[in-house]
């Protein structure tokens, strides 16, 4: 199960910093833990220096990460508050067959709703599907949902 780690980074701050990446290890850990399949990619892993990166170096890394997401079974976001780079990875996924699956309060958000084929409000909720075993469940369903909707156009 390929599943792309999605999340806010820079989110609507105006100078160049990121948001706390803490999520990702913890969100990381919990998958490669419960799920034995899992293969998680972190865009963040190797590009914590990314706000830093030249126009030329970003523009390269961000289309790559939003072209990387069409080839995923899963897209995990977190969205604790509006994130415009999150939300292309998630539309990415979801235009191209991935579960999208996201962590956010922002539940009435359209762009979070219409894109998602489940919500959580928290990370502790989910980390409760994942070990349970339900997490994974949902998604072999839904991406069996998903290919066979594609397959009748």
């Amino acid at each position: 199960m390929r599943i792309f780690l999605a999340g806010i980074m820079q989110g609507s701050f105006i100078e160049m910093k990121l948001h706390s990446q803490e999520y990702r290890t913890r969100l990381k850990e919990l998958l490669e833990c419960c799920i034995p399949d899992a293969e998680v990619y972190d865009p963040f892993a190797n590009h914590q220096n990314s706000v830093n990166y030249t126009d030329e170096v970003g523009k390269r890394v961000f289309l790559g990460h939003n072209y990387l997401c069409r080839e995923m079974d899963v897209i995990l976001a977190f969205v604790p508050e509006a994130s415009m780079g999150t939300a292309i990875e998630m539309w990415e996924g979801n235009q191209n067959g991935a579960v999208v699956v996201t962590v956010t309060p922002l539940q009435t958000n359209w762009a979070v709703k219409f894109l998602s084929h489940r919500l959580y409000d928290s990370i502790d909720a989910l980390e409760m599907d994942v070990r349970s075993g339900e997490f994974a469940q949902f998604v072999t369903e839904t991406r069996k949902i998903l290919t066979e909707n594609r397959k009748n156009g």
